[in-house]
């Protein structure tokens, strides 16, 4: 199923850029990843190939980066595309959940009419971090009645502990650290 060589090379992309945005944090920058189509490609496709038999009708991606691999996923597994935004950015009626930050609250939304009951959904981000972002964007999902199959993203960093927020869900992640 995933390739080792594949992951190995999208991991050897991966840029780590100390203290930014802020003294003390990591981050780990994909832009080398996006600006090479070859790793690009393969990142896809080790994101989507677990998800290839599951029969998914939808594929919703995390503002903002989120697009960046759910929409070529989706075309990769034959079914739409569906953003979930930051409040005040969809032009129709929307289904919002707030969520927890470490300082304050946030939320997201989703139209209304993106998801029908029982639709199988696969997530997609780019980065699962404290997974409150997730965790969210499948409150929105199960509000809608759709059924989440998986979660998929490129980067876990799991010091941080996300995948216990989604310990209901099937979550993929190509890099870890």
């Amino acid at each position: 199923m995933s390739s080792k060589k594949d992951i190995a090379d999208i991991a050897n992309k991966i840029r780590n850029i100390p203290d930014f945005p802020k003294k003390g944090i990591n981050f780990k920058d994909i832009t080398p990843v996006l600006s090479d189509i070859k790793i690009f490609k393969k990142a896809i496709k080790q994101m989507a190939t677990p998800y290839m038999n599951s029969d998914i009708h939808i594929v919703v991606g995390i503002e903002s980066r989120g697009f960046i691999f759910g929409a070529p996923i989706a075309e990769y597994l034959n079914c739409s595309f569906v953003p979930v935004r930051k409040p005040g950015k969809l032009p129709w009626n929307t289904e919002i959940v707030f969520y927890e930050l470490e300082y304050g609250k946030d939320s997201l939304e989703i139209h209304k009419d993106a998801i029908e009951k029982g639709q199988n959904i696969l997530i997609v981000d780019d980065l699962l971090a404290t997974g409150g972002t997730a965790e969210a964007t499948c409150k929105l999902v199960s509000k809608l009645k759709g059924n989440i199959v998986g979660f998929t993203v490129l980067i876990e960093l799991e010091f941080l502990k996300g995948r216990e927020k989604l310990k209901s869900y099937n979550v993929h992640s190509l890099v870890k650290y």
